[in-house]
Protein backbone atom coordinates (compact mmCIF):
# COMPACT_ATOMS: atom_id res chain seq x y z
CA UNK A 1 0.00 0.00 0.00
CA UNK A 2 2.78 2.30 0.77
CA UNK A 3 4.09 1.80 -2.70
CA UNK A 4 0.74 2.85 -4.18
CA UNK A 5 0.71 5.94 -1.96
CA UNK A 6 4.16 6.94 -3.22
CA UNK A 7 3.00 6.39 -6.78
CA UNK A 8 -0.08 8.58 -6.21
CA UNK A 9 2.08 11.30 -4.61
CA UNK A 10 4.48 11.19 -7.58
CA UNK A 11 1.56 11.39 -9.99
CA UNK A 12 0.22 14.36 -7.97
CA UNK A 13 3.56 16.17 -8.24
CA UNK A 14 3.63 15.48 -11.99
CA UNK A 15 0.12 16.89 -12.30
CA UNK A 16 1.16 20.04 -10.38
CA UNK A 17 4.20 20.45 -12.64
CA UNK A 18 1.98 19.97 -15.67
CA UNK A 19 -0.45 22.60 -14.32
CA UNK A 20 2.45 25.11 -14.12
CA UNK A 21 3.54 24.18 -17.63
CA UNK A 22 0.00 24.51 -18.94
CA UNK A 23 -0.31 27.92 -17.21
CA UNK A 24 2.97 29.04 -18.83
CA UNK A 25 1.82 27.73 -22.22
CA UNK A 26 -1.49 29.53 -21.80
CA UNK A 27 0.29 32.82 -20.97
CA UNK A 28 2.64 32.35 -23.93
CA UNK A 29 -0.32 31.52 -26.17
CA UNK A 30 -2.14 34.71 -25.08
CA UNK A 31 1.01 36.78 -25.70
CA UNK A 32 1.43 35.22 -29.15
CA UNK A 33 -2.25 35.80 -29.92
CA UNK A 34 -1.81 39.49 -28.94
CA UNK A 35 1.18 39.76 -31.30
CA UNK A 36 -0.82 38.09 -34.07
CA UNK A 37 -3.71 40.53 -33.52
CA UNK A 38 -1.35 43.54 -33.68
CA UNK A 39 0.27 42.20 -36.85
CA UNK A 40 -3.14 41.55 -38.36
CA UNK A 41 -4.11 45.18 -37.65
CA UNK A 42 -0.91 46.40 -39.29
CA UNK A 43 -1.44 44.15 -42.30
CA UNK A 44 -5.00 45.47 -42.62
CA UNK A 45 -3.74 49.09 -42.46
CA UNK A 46 -1.05 48.36 -45.05
CA UNK A 47 -3.61 46.68 -47.29
CA UNK A 48 -5.83 49.79 -47.12
CA UNK A 49 -2.85 52.04 -47.89
CA UNK A 50 -1.82 49.80 -50.80
CA UNK A 51 -5.35 49.96 -52.19
CA UNK A 52 -5.24 53.77 -51.89
CA UNK A 53 -1.86 53.98 -53.65
CA UNK A 54 -3.05 51.68 -56.44
CA UNK A 55 -6.08 53.93 -56.91
CA UNK A 56 -3.85 57.00 -57.16
CA UNK A 57 -1.49 55.27 -59.58
CA UNK A 58 -4.42 54.30 -61.80
CA UNK A 59 -5.15 58.02 -62.30
CA UNK A 60 -1.61 58.89 -63.47
CA UNK A 61 -1.79 57.52 -67.03
CA UNK A 62 -4.88 59.66 -67.59
CA UNK A 63 -2.98 62.74 -66.36
CA UNK A 64 0.03 62.19 -68.63
CA UNK A 65 -1.43 64.10 -71.63
CA UNK A 66 -2.32 66.97 -69.32
CA UNK A 67 1.19 67.02 -67.85
CA UNK A 68 2.74 66.91 -71.33
CA UNK A 69 0.51 69.80 -72.42
CA UNK A 70 1.64 71.83 -69.38
CA UNK A 71 5.32 70.98 -70.03
CA UNK A 72 4.98 72.12 -73.64
CA UNK A 73 3.24 75.31 -72.55
CA UNK A 74 5.96 76.04 -69.99
CA UNK A 75 8.69 75.48 -72.58
CA UNK A 76 6.88 77.75 -75.03
CA UNK A 77 6.54 80.50 -72.41
CA UNK A 78 10.22 80.18 -71.47
CA UNK A 79 11.21 80.33 -75.15
CA UNK A 80 9.10 83.46 -75.60
CA UNK A 81 10.71 85.09 -72.58
CA UNK A 82 14.15 84.20 -73.99
CA UNK A 83 13.37 85.20 -77.59
CA UNK A 84 15.40 88.39 -77.33
CA UNK A 85 18.49 86.49 -76.15
CA UNK A 86 21.41 85.76 -78.45
CA UNK A 87 24.32 83.49 -77.60
CA UNK A 88 27.76 84.41 -78.97
CA UNK A 89 30.53 81.83 -79.25
CA UNK A 90 34.19 82.55 -79.96
CA UNK A 91 34.44 86.16 -78.77
CA UNK A 92 37.74 86.44 -76.94
CA UNK A 93 37.70 87.24 -73.24
CA UNK A 94 38.43 90.90 -72.55
CA UNK A 95 40.80 92.27 -69.98
CA UNK A 96 39.52 92.48 -66.41
CA UNK A 97 37.09 95.32 -65.97
CA UNK A 98 36.09 95.53 -69.65
CA UNK A 99 32.40 96.05 -70.22
CA UNK A 100 30.84 93.23 -72.27
CA UNK A 101 27.98 95.52 -73.37
CA UNK A 102 30.38 98.12 -74.73
CA UNK A 103 32.47 95.42 -76.41
CA UNK A 104 29.40 93.93 -78.15
CA UNK A 105 28.07 97.39 -79.05
CA UNK A 106 31.38 98.16 -80.81
CA UNK A 107 32.09 94.70 -82.25
CA UNK A 108 28.76 93.60 -83.74
CA UNK A 109 28.15 96.42 -86.27
CA UNK A 110 31.76 96.12 -87.47
CA UNK A 111 31.61 92.32 -87.62
CA UNK A 112 28.29 92.05 -89.46
CA UNK A 113 28.54 95.23 -91.49
CA UNK A 114 25.14 96.53 -90.39
CA UNK A 115 24.25 99.90 -88.97
CA UNK A 116 21.91 99.61 -86.02
CA UNK A 117 19.60 102.53 -85.52
CA UNK A 118 19.03 103.12 -82.71
CA UNK A 119 22.31 101.89 -81.27
CA UNK A 120 22.35 98.35 -79.83
CA UNK A 121 20.85 98.24 -76.33
CA UNK A 122 20.99 95.32 -73.94
CA UNK A 123 18.98 94.37 -70.89
CA UNK A 124 21.65 91.93 -69.70
CA UNK A 125 24.95 90.58 -70.94
CA UNK A 126 27.22 88.06 -69.28
CA UNK A 127 29.62 85.25 -69.91
CA UNK A 128 28.33 81.77 -69.14
CA UNK A 129 30.13 79.60 -66.62
CA UNK A 130 33.24 80.03 -64.52
CA UNK A 131 36.40 81.47 -66.09
CA UNK A 132 38.52 78.96 -67.99
CA UNK A 133 42.14 78.35 -67.15
CA UNK A 134 44.42 80.94 -68.69
CA UNK A 135 46.13 78.40 -70.93
CA UNK A 136 42.94 76.91 -72.40
CA UNK A 137 42.52 79.70 -74.96
CA UNK A 138 38.83 78.86 -75.24
CA UNK A 139 36.57 81.84 -74.50
CA UNK A 140 33.35 81.38 -72.55
CA UNK A 141 30.08 81.95 -74.40
CA UNK A 142 28.33 85.29 -74.01
CA UNK A 143 24.58 85.56 -73.68
CA UNK A 144 22.98 88.91 -74.36
CA UNK A 145 19.39 89.93 -73.85
CA UNK A 146 18.48 92.74 -76.22
CA UNK A 147 16.09 95.56 -75.34
CA UNK A 148 14.71 95.54 -78.87
CA UNK A 149 13.79 92.13 -80.21
CA UNK A 150 14.15 93.44 -83.78
CA UNK A 151 17.89 93.86 -83.20
CA UNK A 152 18.22 90.31 -81.86
CA UNK A 153 16.29 88.90 -84.83
CA UNK A 154 18.34 91.00 -87.26
CA UNK A 155 21.55 89.48 -85.84
CA UNK A 156 20.16 85.93 -85.96
CA UNK A 157 19.02 86.37 -89.58
CA UNK A 158 22.45 87.71 -90.55
CA UNK A 159 24.17 84.79 -88.80
CA UNK A 160 21.93 82.26 -90.57
CA UNK A 161 22.52 83.87 -93.94
CA UNK A 162 26.25 84.44 -93.61
CA UNK A 163 27.30 81.59 -91.32
CA UNK A 164 30.17 82.01 -88.88
CA UNK A 165 31.99 85.34 -88.92
CA UNK A 166 35.73 85.78 -88.48
CA UNK A 167 37.23 88.44 -86.24
CA UNK A 168 40.96 88.72 -85.50
CA UNK A 169 41.45 85.16 -86.76
CA UNK A 170 38.72 83.62 -84.59
CA UNK A 171 35.41 82.19 -85.75
CA UNK A 172 32.43 83.82 -84.09
CA UNK A 173 29.07 82.08 -84.06
CA UNK A 174 25.69 83.54 -83.11
CA UNK A 175 22.55 81.61 -82.26
CA UNK A 176 19.18 82.21 -80.71
CA UNK A 177 19.19 81.26 -77.04
CA UNK A 178 16.34 78.84 -76.38
CA UNK A 179 15.36 76.67 -73.45
CA UNK A 180 16.97 73.25 -73.62
CA UNK A 181 14.36 70.53 -73.44
CA UNK A 182 14.93 67.42 -71.35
Amino acid sequence: MEHILQEITAVGRCLEAMDFMIADLSADSKSIQGDIDRFQDKVTQLDHRLTDVKGRLAILPNRDPELQFLRNKLTDLEDRSWRDNVCFLGILECKEGMDIRASLRDLLPELIGLVFSPMLEFQRTHRIGPPHKADSGKPRPITASFRRHEQAHQLIRAARTHGPYTFEGHEIHMAADFVTQN
